[in-house]
């Protein structure tokens, strides 16, 4: 495989889902706190609150990434870490921790990318409504701003928002993430919020002489189907996401379809969309697998059916058709123009051998996941698609969210008793592809 002069390799965490320490130095509560603290919400009552202790090993971590030749690494900020209750001043730990970080990295030639949001809004702006409430993009680009002083120095690459797809129709409309709302209006409302805070912070970003890059992340998919279902499948998961940040405007089709379900989108202001279209510099892509679609007016709001698996997949029964990641790239290019593209997460769930410290973790099924995947990157490059980066998910095992620690990502395998790190063959396969393409050399 051939990739462009500059191209970063790297791999990707988020806070929550590694740090721990959710009660340490001042860090307030997260709607991800209350969430995996409620019965039945997360599978074997698991939390996070020591997931992979993060926060005080973040040192062996940094040389697991050093160890690797990792060029670039992602992490999320933890908003309640910075501001326990979405408000008031920056609690300075929460930004020497992130400090300590990104010094850590620089010192060993690995380039942060942080990410302002994923997913753990404080609670306390939760209770006053959260991403439904048009004051938390306000209180967003506060926050922001506060990052941006404390780590602007040492941070050059920025994410705003992780995947807004699943905060606002996972969190307020099916309700399987949190904060655990089913409300489809409401879910359509924290979806703006979450673009409008976007744009919030990307002005507040150009808004003092700052000389690095900014960028959001979406969970894109490409969709295969009956034409009228992929087309409205498309429309809620990709097209209301990227026709705002790219075009300045929501999709029409799509438009009409949710007011004749829900009603008017009397929560969009005219001005709001010049703000959500404010220019950015990269766009992070998230790719997992492809939808198979059929329509079933049955099926929520959207009326579409996701079909199953009829081939390989993932230990969480995700397809794994590699080929759709070139074909949602080539998408992008053809349909949204030449914005430069960074694959900010891609990997996948396996049924690794437990991780007993006695040498390498063998996840033959993960090498060949992400051997696909990158040989699907490259097929686009080739085809003129603009893509600087590309950050396996993830780092670690770690705590995944609704399904807790059933589900493993990691290239780097974790027993959450001890805690001790293990190598995955992935990772060691992904070094020594590292090592072949430095410089962007064969």
């Amino acid at each position: 495989m051939s990739f462009p002069n500059g191209f970063v390799w790297g791999a990707a965490t988020a806070a929550y889902q590694i740090e721990g320490a959710t009660k340490a130095d001042g860090r307030g509560e997260s709607i991800w706190d209350r969430f995996s603290h409620t019965p039945g919400r997360v599978a074997n009552g698991d939390t996070g609150d020591n997931a992979c202790e993060h926060y005080y090993r973040w040192r062996e971590d940094l040389d697991v990434m050093s160890s690797l030749g990792l060029q670039g690494y992602r992490f999320s900020i933890s908003w309640p870490r910075i501001q326990p209750d979405g408000r008031g001043p920056a609690n300075r730990k929460g930004i020497d921790f992130y400090r300590r970080l990104s010094e850590g990295l620089l010192e060993r030639g690995i380039a942060p990318l942080a990410t302002l949001y994923h997913w753990d809004l404080p609670q306390a702006l939760q209770d006053e409504g959260g991403w439904a409430s048009r004051e938390v993009a306000e209180r967003f680009e506060v926050y922001a701003e506060l990052v941006f002083d404390g780590l602007g120095d040492l941070v050059e690459d920025w994410v705003t928002h992780n995947e807004p797809w699943v905060t606002s129709f996972l969190g307020y409309g099916y309700g399987t993430k949190a904060p655990g709302i089913q409300d489809w209006r409401e879910a359509l409302t924290a979806a703006h919020h979450v673009l409008l805070s976007h744009g919030k912070a990307v002005a507040a970003f150009r808004g003092v002489h700052r000389t690095g890059r900014i960028g959001i992340t979406l969970d894109l998919t490409h969709v295969y189907g009956d034409q009228e279902a992929a087309l409205r499948f498309d429309g809620n998961r990709n097209r209301w996401f990227l026709d705002p940040v790219l075009r300045g405007g929501y999709p029409a089709d799509m438009v009409d379809y949710y007011e004749g379900r829900l009603g008017p989108l009397d929560f969009v202001r005219p001005e709001d969309l010049e703000e959500i279209a404010a220019p950015i510099d990269f766009l992070g892509v998230n790719f997992y697998q492809p939808a198979v679609v059929q329509l079933d007016g049955d099926r929520g709001p959207i009326g579409v059916e996701e079909l199953p698996p009829d081939g390989p997949t993932t230990a969480m029964g995700w397809r794994v058709a590699p080929g759709a990641l070139t074909e949602l790239l080539l998408r992008l290019k053809r349909d949204y123009g030449d914005v430069p593209l960074l694959i900010t997460e891609n990997g996948a769930s396996f049924d690794d051998p437990p991780v007993d410290g006695s040498g390498v973790v063998e996840d033959a099924q993960r090498v060949d996941y992400l051997r696909g995947h990158i040989e699907a990157v490259e097929r686009a490059v080739r085809e003129g698609v603009d893509v600087r980066g590309y950050y396996v998910w993830s780092l670690l095992d770690n705590f995944e969210w609704e399904h807790g620690y059933s589900s493993r990502f990691g290239i780097v395998g974790v027993d959450f008793e001890s805690q001790r790190r293990t190598p995955k063959r992935s990772a060691l396969w992904y070094r020594d592809l590292i090592s072949g393409h430095r410089n962007g050399k064969d």
